[in-house]
């Protein structure tokens, strides 16, 4: 084995390997050195001071060393050596980065993905070829190299190489205590990682002392039948197959798949030189450094430190450690040690500019000289994320394009609704489907009627159903969360929570729903009554007993620099799904382009509407029925006056009425006894109605258009109060163009009859007012034959606007509010890659789609398509809609800005290194 290179100093020398073993450069006061078996040689200094044989920190081959390798897969890390993120992995990346920074890195030896593989297959490496650049006697630890850092990796073991003639060594360098201590921390950490000896075995055993020592290796006799080895190979060789062999097991790769790894991810591994942070000369310790707060992502010098350790001690050592920076809680690094300080400050800093990201520096003190161990991107929470991209831009880091991709579009949720402490203790009872983001606390409350009462007295809520219907719409509005023992990603309670910005858990597991005695029940027997203080965290589908400390929303100036960026580079509209004035305020806030779905059945549960939707259901023929619609005429009028001027001008998308009848009649007999008194009828009556209207299958029943053909008066009154409030609303403000949308089309015959009628009422309104105004009128594609009949109703539409919820749906022939059931181990097992509701099916409903934008556009080419369901605030859904040439996307108006970012994203990530595309 042969290395060559040349280093420059005063003068030039070169360095070769002396008796067959590798020579290392070091950096005294006056020059460079050599060192080889404990001599030492040296070029181009005068009167350099030489080293001592006994273990000592070095630099790593300078720029300039060449260095040959009979394994390619085996490389020292040096600034030119042939490491990438690839084939090594992100930590042997960053620390040849922090080399090529000249900051003073141990030696490090990169074992690559396919070297791990080969170990893991009982095909070990050389080891004495690993081993040769450390030296005689090394100290060393090994730590993971996985390609994406959140993917994790096998524990690091420290200290490999400890054995009797290096603990007496260190005893002599640091003392017999700490040489000690390091001795039975390596061999007890061999036992229960390498060997997998259960770590109880040292739990009754002393801690300190060479009686713990030798305790420790009777322990390890015992249950091993072998003596503790003192060959450093053979302790490193049993690490790096322990660790390979790890990473290849069926836990390690369902964890790292759940965070986005390909199933055969590789890992590397990492040797690297031991910096003890333990000695007699001077300061020694270890600790960790990063220059912006993990949780609020504000700028401040956090970490920990602690004296005579090692590893990451001081972040587990609770009092026992030291603060970095001046801190009136307690004694600091920095009083104690003010010049490594301002080297460790220096290097956070020029790590940051250098790495462009925000670092986590590990590091050791060694007699008081500074050592790196190791650099990772700070971990963040997500309003931390966007702080830190927000502040790298702001401080010309990075341009402003790789600060948007540097943001999960998802993370933009936290920030825009109360979250649960990341940090607080957690009571967890029963988990569900995440449905809508935020976290709430409130009292349980087993009814929409229950909710109100509590609103009315000023109490927080959670309103719990099995599921919710048009009927529990009031609830909601009076409730801070919701809760359903059934459901969906697209449920009517996850699209309606996220349309208030409401807390939603569906399809909750873990929990028995007693709605008779109002209660909820674990699987270990606790129960939670109503008037139960709980909480609900929406964004991870978690329910909590008690109150749980929380975070409040926080829409800052770096939260909108985001948005405002993320505005500048987006090119698709983003339209908001708003059914109420508050719901189109919201849209307003975050800059939506215009409402495109408004779902004007919900504008009917208000009491006095209720009635007279009831009263219209129970008439006896066309003129009773038209009687009882008239009276709703003023109220959706001053409804859709309202949204035209808060939207002042952009378009607003009114979808004519959608479910069915019998979702406005009470279910139990008590409902429909107080409907009877209510309307002066008899029950029989009552009852008797309510079973005509009772279907099979409901929801491909008797709703949507096939309601507006045979029940016309619906969708008359409807166009009417629209026209009537265009012109109320344009009087005060920009001219209002409505957009009038017939849903559940399957038919072009269908589109003729509705268009004629609401052409017909336009007219009428134009001759009563003698007011003109435009209009367009499209349809919502939510069936499959809609779509493949586009080319046939486009004529008659001005735009198609995809209803994915349905159509979805309708595609898979899968109810969207039972499908969360089964859903979890469909996609576990692989029938599904993701849950359909909630990220679009490019294959299937995506062909749909595809076929309905190109045949639509060939029949008519100004033809306006969108989507309008769940699935606009999807990121790899706007991606396909951008592809397929849509104009815009609409979801709820809380993830108008989710959806801005990740349609950003999509249009300046072509522009951009993959190194930018790294997200919180």
């Amino acid at each position: 084995m042969r290395s060559e290179g040349v280093c420059a100093g005063r003068g030039d020398g070169v360095v070769r390997s002396v008796g067959g073993r590798w020579g290392y450069l070091a950096r005294g006061n006056k020059g460079i050195a050599l060192r080889a078996q404990g001599r030492t040689s040296f070029g181009g200094g005068d009167n350099f001071l030489a080293l001592s044989p006994a273990p000592v920190m070095l630099r790593p081959l300078p720029k300039g060393a060449a260095v040959q390798q009979d394994d390619p897969d085996i490389t020292p890390i040096t600034q030119t050596a042939p490491v990438a993120t690839k084939t090594h992995g992100g930590r042997a990346k960053c620390l040849q980065r922090l080399i090529r920074l000249s900051l003073p890195v141990p030696r490090t030896t990169a074992l690559s993905f396919r070297a791990v593989k080969r170990i893991a297959e009982g095909e070990m490496p050389d080891i004495d070829e690993i081993l040769a650049p450390f030296g005689k006697d090394p100290l060393l630890c090994v730590r993971p190299s996985s390609e994406d850092p959140d993917w994790g990796g096998p524990s690091a073991v420290l200290n490999i190489g400890m054995n009797d003639t290096t603990h007496a060594a260190l005893s002599e360098r640091i003392g017999e205590e700490p040489a000690t201590r390091l001795y039975i921390r390596f061999v007890r950490s061999y036992a229960v990682h390498v060997e997998r000896l259960d770590p109880d075995i040292f739990e009754d055993l002393p801690s300190t002392g060479m009686e713990a020592l030798q305790e420790s290796f009777r322990a390890y006799q015992e249950e091993t039948e072998d003596d503790f080895p003192q060959d450093p190979g053979v302790q490193l060789a049993a690490v790096l197959k322990s660790m390979a062999r790890a990473w290849r097991g069926t836990t390690a790769r369902l964890l790292r798949q759940a965070k986005g790894a390909p199933a055969d991810a590789g890992l590397g591994l990492v040797v690297e030189e031991m910096a003890l942070g333990l000695g007699k000369l001077g300061e020694c310790g270890s600790g960790v450094i990063q220059l912006a707060s993990s949780s609020t992502g504000l700028p401040r010098i956090t970490g920990r430190y602690l004296s005579q350790s090692q590893g990451r001690e001081a972040l587990q050592s609770g009092s026992r450690s030291l603060y970095l920076a001046k801190d009136s809680r307690g004694p600091s690094l920095e009083e104690l040690a003010p010049e490594a300080y301002a080297t460790l400050v220096e290097y956070a800093e020029l790590m940051r500019f250098r790495l462009r990201e925000e670092m986590q520096c590990e590091f050791t003190i060694e007699n008081g000289n500074v050592h790196v161990l190791d650099g990772v991107r700070a971990s963040r929470t997500s309003r931390a994320a966007v702080r830190m991209a927000v502040r790298l831009a702001e401080d010309g880091i990075i341009p402003r394009e790789e600060a948007l991709c540097r943001v999960d579009p998802r993370a933009l949720n936290e920030m825009l609704h109360r979250q649960v402490d990341p940090e607080a203790a957690r009571d967890l009872v029963g988990q569900g489907i995440a449905a809508s983001p935020g976290a709430a606390t409130g009292r349980l409350c087993f009814s929409a009627a229950a909710a109100q009462a509590a609103a009315a007295r000023g109490e927080p809520c959670i309103l719990v159903r099995r599921e919710t219907g048009p009927e529990d719409i009031r609830g909601m509005h009076a409730a801070v969360a919701v809760l359903t023992e059934r459901g969906g990603a697209t449920s009517h309670a996850a699209v309606i929570g996220r349309g208030l910005g409401l807390p939603c858990v569906v399809g909750v597991t873990g929990l028995t729903f007693d709605m008779k005695a109002s209660q909820l029940v674990t699987s270990d027997g606790r129960r939670f009554g109503a008037g139960t203080l709980m909480t609900v965290d929406g964004s991870h589908g978690d329910i909590l007993a008690g109150e749980a400390p929380l975070l409040e929303a926080s829409q800052d100036a770096a939260f909108q620099a985001m948005l405002s960026w993320a505005e500048e580079f987006c090119d698709i509209g983003i339209r908001a799904n708003a059914d109420t004035p508050e719901d189109a305020l919201v849209a307003r806030k975050f800059h939506a382009q215009g409402i495109g779905l408004c779902r004007t059945e919900h504008m009917f549960f208000e009491p006095g509407r209720l009635t007279v939707m009831r009263e219209m259901i129970f008439a006896d023929g066309p003129d009773d029925r038209r009687t009882a619609i008239e009276r709703l005429l003023p109220m959706q009028r001053a409804d859709f006056t309202e949204l035209f001027r808060i939207m002042e001008g952009q378009p607003v998308c009114i979808r004519l009425f959608d479910p069915p009848l019998h979702e406005f009649l009470p279910t139990d007999r008590a409902g429909m006894r107080e409907l009877a008194e209510s309307l002066s009828r008899p029950l029989s009556d009552i009852t008797r109605r309510t079973e005509q209207l009772t279907e099979y299958n409901p929801m491909l029943g008797m709703r949507g258009v096939r309601l507006g053909i045979t029940v016309p008066e619906i969708y008359d009154m409807q166009a009417r109060a629209i026209f009537e409030a265009t012109i109320a609303a344009s009087e005060q403000g920009a001219p209002v163009v409505p957009e009038i949308m017939i849903p559940l089309v399957s038919a072009r015959r269908e589109v003729e009859l509705v268009k004629t009628r609401v052409d017909a009422v336009a007219a009428a309104v134009r001759n009563e007012t003698g007011r003109d105004f435009t209009y367009r009128l499209g349809v919502m594609v939510e069936t499959p034959r809609a779509a493949l009949r586009a080319g046939e109703i486009a004529p008659f539409a001005a735009f198609l606007s995809f209803g994915t919820n349905d159509l979805t749906q309708m595609t898979y022939g899968l109810s969207r509010d039972d499908a969360g059931k089964f859903m979890s181990e469909y996609v576990k097992q692989g029938v599904f890659k993701e849950d359909p509701f909630h990220t679009l099916d490019h294959e299937g409903v995506g062909e749909l789609l595809t076929i309905g934008a190109e045949r639509g556009r060939a029949a008519r080419p100004d033809l306006v398509l969108s989507i309008c369901g769940e699935h606009g605030g999807n990121a790899e859904s706007i991606a396909f809609c951008r592809s397929a040439g849509f104009d815009y996307v609409s979801c709820s108006p809380y993830r108008v800005p989710v959806a801005r970012l990740a349609a950003a994203q999509l249009n300046v990530r072509p522009t951009l290194p993959p190194r930018a595309f790294k997200t919180s």
